[in-house]
């Protein structure tokens, strides 16, 4: 299959596209968007998170679960909406949380590019979903492809900071060798979560010790392209 992928990622996934379960969402794609459904992001989004943060430029993976549902939000990136779009209950928290952590003031824009194009694979363990039906695609495929990622990350890469938040995402922490590579967890920052173990958990700073540790430059949390202007 020709997926619209970058290249890295292509050598290292390239097997799993020729796979059973991943023809079959495919052909679920297929059927849904040919019945009239509105799918969630657009299917040039669809890998976003991968085409913004290569495989050999790799660092830092956040782990989200399901893509926002309503019109215009979700581009392919965790926790990130489009810009324009007000951040969310859990980003607004993120960000909260940045501010306690790092002193950094509370963006207006909740774009988390800036975040993917420094090594922050923002991943969703589903990468699709219907509009206003949260959890839709969940069990179309999606999570054999994207445990197949962590696998091949905690195989082939060394040092990755992984964050874990609420316990879906802990669920992944099997799929990754700690001793070849750090892991952080916390509550969910949702508002029914956050402050179970969220806020204070310090993630932001800590990834980046962790990534100066090993020689490596730390993340710029700040999601504000230009923050002067």
């Amino acid at each position: 299959m020709d997926v619209k992928m970058e290249d890295s990622w292509k050598q290292v996934l390239g097997h799993e596209f020729s796979k059973p379960y991943f023809l079959q969402i495919v052909a679920h794609l297929k059927t849904e968007k040919a019945s009239g459904a509105i799918i969630y992001p657009p299917g040039s989004l669809l890998f976003n998170a991968f085409n913004k943060t290569p495989f050999d430029k790799l660092k830092v993976v956040i782990l989200g679960q399901d893509p926002y549902h309503g019109p215009g939000q979700a581009h392919g990136l965790s926790f990130s909406v489009t810009d324009g779009i007000p951040a969310p209950p859990s980003l607004g928290n993120i960000y909260k949380e940045l501010n306690k952590d790092l002193g950094m003031a509370i963006p207006k824009t909740g774009n988390l590019t800036k975040w993917a194009e420094q090594g922050v694979l923002l991943l969703n363990a589903v990468l699709s979903v219907r509009a206003n039906e949260p959890a839709s695609h969940s069990k179309v495929g999606w999570m054999d492809f994207t445990d197949a990622v962590i696998r091949k990350i905690s195989e082939e890469k060394k040092g990755i900071v992984f964050l874990l938040w609420g316990r879906f995402a802990q669920e992944k922490q099997v799929l990754i060798d700690e001793t070849r590579h750090y892991v952080l967890k916390a509550a969910h920052p949702s508002p029914f979560s956050a402050d179970k173990g969220f806020f204070g958990c310090r993630h932001f700073s800590k990834t980046n010790e962790l990534l100066v540790k090993q020689g490596l430059s730390p993340i710029d949390w700040n999601p504000v392209v230009n923050p002067e202007n």
